[in-house]
């Protein structure tokens, strides 16, 4: 999927969503909103910092209540040739985000946290290969973790890589192999380490992995290992959980390996059992197309029905004590000279608004 920040992610969800339609610091705990004494996962979204009209989208982001923007930060384009002093964010060689420094800026104005996802690898650091290559040496990570999370210390949500369960988003990732997951696993533990060294307010959410991948988000928890055998530290547990099936409780799990948003229960236990202590979630993304099928989805709703998905999908994760955020994936619909233009924005691409709109406005 793509978005601002350079948001690479080309959802190859359609032919699993598909097939499902058819057969059927910061203590972790306390960073879920309390309302009235009951738990409420965190409202979260990705979307553009300008609207296509030119001006901030983040007094929309206000009305609509939004605790977390979740906004990327790509490794690779900061930093194309290696610096000489990695851990320093003034050395030479970076060039930071002006988008991700102009949403800072915006989001403390409304008050809005802001959530960073650092993914992609320099050429230079991986042997020349594209930037989903993880680096030869993780500390080269964890190097440019710390020089990010001292140049942006108001940021204490950190998301290490985004759905990297999908060799197209991280490699290596041979299919159904533990490899790739324990590859990973020291990117996270270099990353986790960098950014509690900085500051020990910092939240570092591992495993972001998709519903659906070259390997299934179940393996990867169960694979994502060190050396040691232990699996990486981490606050939250990230899943970006779409579903081709309408979110409510006490579903039966969708197929083997995959886990959706009615997966939630099943998914916090075999993380459990990974870690051996319950790991709040972090929903990062979760969306349903309406209007017309597109390149991330092949199925849509109705307008009406989008509104109905947001509604139930948020009640569904207020009932789970272990949910942390959720976030939608976005704000405004691609316009439709795009090819294949998402349709999963809460705003069509002319900004009028959805009844999906005032179903996010709101949740609760």
């Amino acid at each position: 999927m793509a978005i601002a920040g350079g948001h690479r992610r080309a959802a190859i969800l359609a032919v699993a969503l598909a097939a499902i339609s058819v057969a059927s610091g910061l203590a972790p705990a306390s960073s879920a909103a309390r309302a009235g004494g009951q738990h409420r996962a965190l409202k979260m979204i990705w979307g553009t910092v300008d609207l296509t009209n030119g001006r901030s989208a983040f007094p929309i982001y206000h009305q609509l209540g939004v605790d977390v923007f979740q906004i990327e930060l790509n490794w690779a384009h900061t930093a194309p040739t290696r610096p000489d002093r990695a851990t320093d964010p003034k050395d030479p060689a970076y060039d930071w985000s002006a988008e991700l420094g102009q949403a800072l800026h915006a989001a403390a104005h409304y008050h809005i946290r802001v959530c960073i996802l650092v993914l992609g690898t320099p050429a230079w650091a991986n042997g020349g290969l594209d930037d989903s290559w993880a680096p030869s040496n993780p500390k080269d990570f964890g190097n440019f973790l710390t020089a990010a999370a001292r140049r942006y210390r108001s940021v204490h949500y950190w998301m290490v890589w985004g759905e990297p369960n999908r060799n197209a988003n991280f490699q290596p990732m041979p299919p159904n192999s533990s490899v790739g997951p324990r590859r990973y696993a020291l990117l996270l533990n270099a990353g986790y380490h960098a950014l509690k060294r900085v500051s020990r307010a910092n939240v570092v959410i591992g495993g972001n992995t998709s519903s659906y991948g070259t390997v299934q988000p179940a393996d990867f928890a169960r694979w994502m290992r060190l050396p040691n055998g232990r699996p990486p530290p981490l606050d939250y547990y990230g899943l970006n959980p779409y579903s081709a099936r309408f979110p409510k409780p006490h579903q039966r799990v969708c197929c083997k390996g995959g886990r959706d948003i009615d997966d939630l229960p099943a998914f916090e236990s075999e993380v459990a059992h990974a870690y051996h202590h319950r790991v709040p979630l972090w929903l990062s993304e979760f969306s349903i197309s309406s209007d017309e099928n597109n390149r991330a989805f092949a199925f849509h709703v109705s307008r009406a029905a989008q509104a109905r998905w947001v509604t139930a999908a948020f009640r569904l994760v207020n009932s789970l004590d272990y949910v942390a955020g959720l976030g939608w994936f976005n704000l405004v619909d691609d316009p439709p000279s795009v090819p294949g233009h998402l349709t999963t924005g809460l705003m069509t691409w002319d900004l009028k608004r959805k009844p999906a709109f005032y179903a996010f406005e709101h949740a609760r």
